[in-house]
């Protein structure tokens, strides 16, 4: 299975709460933290909420 590397790359000050909201579910906090999760539908969704936020980089 694929699995995504989220990275925070701009700050969510200034930003909607549901941006802000959306980086939480994702689990980032801070810029240059990363995560990886699953490639499923509900990530690819929320990495399309805030493409502006951060850098996806697919991981095997």
């Amino acid at each position: 299975m694929t699995q995504l590397k989220v990275t925070q790359t701009r700050s969510s000050i200034g930003t909607k709460p549901k941006h802000r909201g959306t980086l939480r579910a994702l689990g980032l906090r801070k810029i240059g933290q990363s995560n990886v999760l699953p490639d499923r539908p509900e990530i690819r969704g929320m990495i399309a909420r805030v493409p502006h936020l951060i850098s996806v980089e697919e991981v095997n």
